[in-house]
């Protein structure tokens, strides 16, 4: 089965509303895929915090490195994360099918064929409502001391518009330095991440497809829209954090909407970006 095809099975599995407060049912079954789905890889550890009424649940599977690549002992972590929950009313393929099904072949993918370093790669619970699990989990990473090599944060990867003038942008500056179209891929990272996003960016780009990198300053607070995703709490907590991302409602006219459906991705698309990431990560 090749990679577009897998692709599609996770998002078959994994798109419509999964809303945890309004869909309770749909985002158990959801949970329960990405389980299954992780475990044929390794140990799934299941990290629980609270949310007012709910008991939301962060799924975690961690991959060590290849010992072969790995020279040293206690390596940094390379952590890859993507929301799977949903808003209200929204099927949510794009926002964050997406990204979560990308998780689950980078799952397939380093475990077949390890990093030089270990990989953690987890679902987070709550990214619609304030980042709670994005959230939680980099406060206890950073109690515990624990050092990254990157934090990567999956979010809409599969919307692509060539029509000219499709893509905006939240600022005047940005539109002048930036394509039109929105036929490509954007990678925002802080500035401890600038060599990765251009040689992501490089990896990418031979998939044949457009990827764009922003580094931004001071957590990215001058231009809020940069911090809209699972990497902000990263940010503000001093880790090196890049959000990948198609630019959801910058271009995507679907985002929060009943019509966020797979009929309205472009799959081959979605391929070259997570082969593009498979690639791009073994460079590091």
């Amino acid at each position: 089965m090749d990679l577009q095809t897998r692709l599609l099975q996770h998002l078959q599995a994994i798109t419509g509303d999964r809303n945890p407060y309004f869909a309770q049912l749909a985002c158990l079954a959801v949970r329960s895929y990405i389980i299954q789905t992780l475990s044929q890889y390794g140990q799934v550890e299941i990290d629980e915090f609270s949310a007012k009424t709910q008991i939301p649940q962060n799924i975690v599977l961690s991959i060590p490195a290849d010992p072969q690549k790995s020279n040293k002992l206690n390596k940094p972590t390379i952590l890859i994360g993507a929301h799977y929950d949903s808003v209200p009313g929204s099927p949510g393929a794009d926002d964050n099918a997406t990204g979560v099904a990308v998780l689950l072949e980078l799952a397939r993918e380093f475990t077949e064929k390890p990093l030089g370093y270990p990989v953690k790669l987890i679902a987070f619970d709550l990214e619609e409502y304030g980042l709670l699990g994005s959230k939680h989990y980099a406060e206890k990473i950073f109690q515990s001391g624990e050092k990254l090599r990157l934090m990567l944060s999956l979010e809409m990867l599969g919307y692509r518009d060539k029509k000219p003038g499709s893509q905006k942008y939240p600022s005047p500056l940005l539109a002048k330095i930036y394509p039109k179209q929105a036929d490509f891929i954007a990678l925002i990272g802080n500035i401890p991440t600038l060599l990765d996003l251009w040689q992501i960016k490089g990896k990418i780009q031979k998939q044949n497809i457009g990827c764009a990198i922003l580094p931004v300053w001071n957590r990215g607070i001058s231009i809020p829209d940069t911090r809209r995703s699972d990497h902000s709490p990263f940010w503000d907590l001093g880790y090196p954090a890049v959000m990948v991302t198609d630019t959801a409602n910058m271009r995507n006219p679907h985002y929060h909407e009943a019509t966020d459906t797979i009929e309205t991705l472009d799959l081959e698309f979605l391929q070259a970006v997570c082969q593009g990431l498979i690639d791009g990560l073994r460079l590091l």
